[in-house]
């Protein structure tokens, strides 16, 4: 059995996210009966993690075994021709039987996309958070900073997960602004959660002086999720990459 660890882009906008559920549609289903009508058999994905419905990705991986002798370089051609147009497979390639997408994964980079105009976009609705009001960047990269580290992120954790160890560590958080688009990128070992959409929700907050860089000090120490800001909206959440010892 070949090890093929393939790197996935797609829009999730029509989907209940990636993991496979009884009701809706989901990335893995549809690579999974993908790779069903290119092999004939029926593999298991393994994703590097979830998504949520409505996020997209720039740079999902997963992993799969298959008996098919179909050349590595053929492989994401022969997929995304069974594959929707909102998925997209970009690249292949045969690694280690030992290779687990999730399990060797050891860091990811996420980016979030604000829409700062007092209009709301028609052509962006699906692909950003639309703030119509004036934000305070300085404060935001501020309050930004208070995250970087190793730090206990029970706070900006969504009910709803049986995750244990709740530290992580975020290598870096940077704030660019062009135009009426600000994009909101985190790099660390790992996400707990809505850990991402509720510190955007946090730092919008701070953005706006709803809330002082204080407060996000004590939402961290604490650990209590009712001290930190609101979830950000989905539709704005981009996974772009996901790291590993043989690729970072």
């Amino acid at each position: 059995m070949r090890n093929i660890m393939i790197k996935i882009e797609y829009d999730g906008t029509n989907y209940n996210g990636w993991q496979i559920q009884p009701n809706g549609r989901t990335i893995q289903q549809e690579i999974m009966v993908a790779l069903k009508n290119l092999t004939g058999e029926n593999a298991n994905i393994n994703g590097s993690g979830r998504t949520d419905a409505k996020v997209h990705a720039r740079g999902q991986v997963a992993n799969f075994y298959t008996a098919s002798s179909i050349p590595i370089e053929r492989f994401p051609i022969a997929m995304n021709h069974f594959l929707p147009e909102d998925i997209t497979i970009l690249e292949a390639r045969e690694v280690s039987n030992e290779f687990h997408a999730r399990y060797w994964a050891k860091g990811k980079r996420y980016s979030y996309h604000l829409y700062n105009h007092p209009q709301r976009s028609a052509l962006l609705r699906n692909y950003s958070y639309h703030i119509p009001y004036s934000l305070d960047l300085d404060k935001m990269k501020e309050a930004a900073n208070i995250f970087i580290g190793a730090h206990d992120f029970k706070g900006f954790m969504s009910s709803g997960s049986n995750v244990k160890d709740t530290i992580r560590t975020i290598h870096a958080i940077k704030v660019n602004k062009e135009n009426n688009s600000i994009w909101i990128t985190f790099e660390g070992n790992g996400f707990l959660y809505n850990m991402v959409r509720i510190m955007v929700g946090t730092l919008v907050e701070v953005a706006n002086h709803k809330r002082n860089l204080n407060t996000v000090k004590v939402a961290l120490e604490e650990g209590d999720r009712r001290q930190a800001g609101h979830t950000a909206p989905p539709q704005g959440l981009f996974l772009d990459n996901v790291f590993y010892p043989l690729t970072h």
